[in-house]
């Protein structure tokens, strides 16, 4: 998706936008709505205990409370996950027990800013997007998407402490307001990387009906 110009190559949007300009679509789309609405910070990583309840975990790690424990925990709290892609994960038993039933169909109506699967997914969208998206950005959504993805873990229902990770236990007060505080944090740094995918996404799209322009001006690398 390059073309030289002079001494330089650059980035050819129209050329991008013919092979992708589907997938850059509807990133854009759901980003912005991710971006639009207001942070959950209630969930308190419950989709991973949703994934084992009343069934065998899906990792070779042990539950850290229990088979029946852990069924409890998911008893005695209210499943809010808003992501498609933690959802369809939920047990046949779990799945039911979610404030909505989601589907990939109307994914963008439901992810919203706090989730940590939508904060681990910008890794995932920049890389889509490939030569879009300045390195130091791709880089930054890597990172990100690690931290998002080890808080997601302590918080689970598996003993991680042989690996090295201290649990989050959402069961207790403690856990919770530790979890909200984190969840937090990072939210705070997904929208900030939201924001800067959008602006690439807005300046890429706003040249589609023009090609002409869109080589003259497409930055250089």
């Amino acid at each position: 998706f390059y073309h030289r110009v002079g001494d330089t190559w650059r980035l050819d949007p129209a050329a991008f936008l013919a092979r992708r300009g589907e997938t850059a679509r509807f990133i854009r789309r759901l980003l912005a709505a991710t971006a639009a609405r207001p942070a959950v910070l209630s969930c308190f990583g419950l989709h991973e205990w949703a994934m084992v309840y009343r069934d065998a975990p899906r990792h070779p790690e042990p539950l850290r409370l229990g088979a029946a424990g852990t069924n409890d925990v998911v008893e005695s709290h209210e499943l809010k996950c808003t992501h498609f892609d933690a959802f369809r994960f939920f047990t046949s038993s779990s799945a039911p027990m979610n404030a909505n039933q989601l589907t990939r169909e109307d994914q963008e109506l439901f992810e919203q800013p706090g989730c940590l699967h939508a904060g681990m997914d910008l890794y995932k969208w920049a890389t889509k997007l490939g030569p879009v998206v300045p390195g130091e950005l791709w880089v930054d959504c890597f990172e990100l998407a690690g931290d998002f993805r080890q808080l997601d873990m302590e918080a689970s229902p598996y003993d991680l402490r042989e690996w090295g990770f201290e649990p989050v236990r959402i069961e207790t007060a403690e856990g919770k307001a530790e979890y909200v505080r984190r969840q937090r944090e990072l939210t705070s740094r997904a929208q900030e990387l939201r924001a800067q995918l959008l602006v690439l996404l807005d300046l890429l799209l706003s040249q589609e009906d023009h090609p002409r322009r869109a080589k003259q001006d497409a930055p250089g690398t």
